[in-house]
């Protein structure tokens, strides 16, 4: 958007008038301050890091496309939480994930002991690549999202019971146990589903 398109917004959305070369002069202002933070040296170890993309749509060249933001967040050794960057991208893979921890890389990160992501393909061996002792935790949350996708709605609910045996098993042998009834009760009508937690299954067993 042009300093033009954002006076106009803030003028139509609140009533509120602020002229393009203040807007401007802000920017201007803003941006070396953005810069050293994007830029800024992070502490050597980080105990747990959460890692995701959010979509969201933008005007660019006179059209309305969608771009993906890498959002970082890192615990660090006194439990504080601390945005370690953000990132823009035409969309989310794992490539591009490289060059976000190379990139935590080069600004002090040595170790990262649990990175929590969600289930994209790939993104386990990209950080397993840049940050190799590092333990990866695939959200279950996106895991039963996606899950749901492939599921027909008169079989959810009994489904979803099933399926809390293993992802809220105690330990990993009882939720190997229920991964195996689960398959023998639905892995014929929904295979895709099944397959999806067979694979990668160290990344989302229970400790």
């Amino acid at each position: 958007m042009s300093y033009e398109d954002i006076s106009s917004h803030l003028k139509e959305m609140y009533d509120f008038d602020v002229s393009p070369s203040t807007i401007s002069a802000m920017t201007d202002k803003l941006l070396p301050v953005i810069t050293a933070w994007r830029s800024r040296p992070l502490e050597a170890i980080y105990p747990i890091l959460f890692m995701d993309g959010m979509y969201f749509k933008v005007r660019e060249n006179g059209r309305v496309i969608t771009k993906v933001m890498y959002n970082i967040l890192g615990i660090n050794q006194e439990g504080y939480k601390d945005v370690l960057g953000f990132y823009v991208s035409e969309s989310e893979g794992a490539n591009f994930w490289l060059g976000v921890l190379n990139d935590l890389k080069e600004r002090g990160v040595q170790d990262v002991l649990i990175a929590c992501v969600d289930g994209l393909t790939g993104f386990p061996e990209v950080i397993k690549g840049v940050f190799p002792r590092t333990e990866v935790q695939l959200c279950i949350v996106h895991q039963i999202r996606n899950s749901l996708r492939y599921v027909a709605s008169n079989n959810q609910k009994e489904f979803m019971h099933d399926l809390k045996t293993v992802y809220q098993a105690p330990s990993k042998d009882i939720a190997e146990h229920s991964l195996l009834k689960l398959d023998e009760k639905w892995g014929e009508k929904y295979p895709m589903v099944l397959k999806s937690w067979q694979s990668n299954w160290e990344c989302r067993a229970p400790g």
